[in-house]
């Protein structure tokens, strides 16, 4: 068996070191850090250290729980993921699937690189230029909306606008970049597919519905459950920088709740609480996920 073992390996040392370095990443900043889960039950005190400190149960819990800001950070943050979903994750999809019934071969590498630049950008950036385009007295939009007569107005000021604005600019700045597995996929198609369809007569409409997304739904669903199983997991970085006192009322969400209380306040229990509820909302919604997708599709993750 050893034998069997080192014949299998040898001479892959390379390759094996390769793929060593980010299972070691994973280890060391996704599964050790699980050891500090207990915080959440404990009343931590960096003194006591985590062993040391007194066992509390579910006080933390419960107390946000009966918090009068749960209910509105807890909606915050499922109406932002569930309107980037559902924005967010279609458009990627139609956008490969434009892309790749460009005939041009130049075309289509131009479409793909003006559509990738944006990912690369940094948080920053994009929230000056928001800011920048947001302006009530130079800013883009209300230029625009200037020509049909409406007054101008502060969107980062306006509670009502903060989700449009950061949803239609993540899906700016990353559906490129999301589009690029599902243009590898549409790649691999047996092209004996299309060309039986063009024979029927079939238009491009038609081979992109009996075809290409037939042929693709199995990464589309795996990417999708996914998408469900971190739903919860609103990056924090582009909405703490969007937000200010006056769009709090909608842009105060978990994940900035949880950096505002566990960083800033030196609330370690209690925040470490609150973010183990929302991983485990996640969890939920990954299983619920997983198994409806095998039911419906019969793709799963497992």
């Amino acid at each position: 068996m050893k034998k069997d073992w080192k014949k299998k390996y040898r001479g892959k040392g390379g390759l094996m070191l390769l793929v060593s370095i980010p299972i070691i990443w994973y280890i060391l900043f996704y599964y050790v850090p699980i050891y500090g889960l207990q915080i959440a039950f404990k009343r931590y005190n960096p003194s006591l250290g985590i062993t040391g400190s007194p066992w509390v149960g579910f006080h933390y819990f419960k107390q946000f729980f009966n918090s009068y800001y749960f209910s509105e950070i807890t909606l915050n943050t499922i109406i932002l993921s569930v309107y980037t979903l559902l924005l967010g994750f279609p458009l990627p999809i139609l956008l490969a699937l434009l892309v790749n019934e460009l005939r041009s071969h130049g075309m289509k590498k131009a479409v793909q690189n003006i559509t990738y630049i944006p990912h690369f950008l940094s948080v920053v950036v994009i929230v000056s230029m928001v800011t920048i385009f947001s302006n009530p007295q130079y800013g883009l939009f209300n230029k625009i909306s200037g020509l049909f007569g409406i007054p101008p107005v502060d969107f980062m000021a306006s509670p009502g606008a903060f989700r449009s604005l950061y949803v239609f600019s993540n899906v700016w700045q990353h559906m490129g970049f999301n589009s690029i597995i599902y243009i590898a996929a549409l790649a691999a198609i047996d092209p004996s597919l299309y060309e039986a369809a063009t024979i029927d007569g079939a238009s491009r409409l038609r081979k992109i519905i009996s075809i290409s997304l037939p042929c693709i739904l199995p990464t589309i669903m795996i990417l999708l459950i996914m998408r469900i199983g971190s739903i919860m997991n609103v990056g924090f970085e582009k909405v703490l920088l969007m937000q200010n006192t006056i769009n709090k009322s909608t842009s105060e969400i978990i994940s900035t709740f949880i950096y505002t209380n566990g960083i800033q306040q030196g609330q370690y229990s209690y925040s470490t609480a609150v973010g183990l509820f929302n991983s485990a909302i996640n969890c939920v919604l990954l299983v619920i996920a997983n198994k409806t997708s095998k039911k419906i599709s019969g793709s799963s993750l497992w």
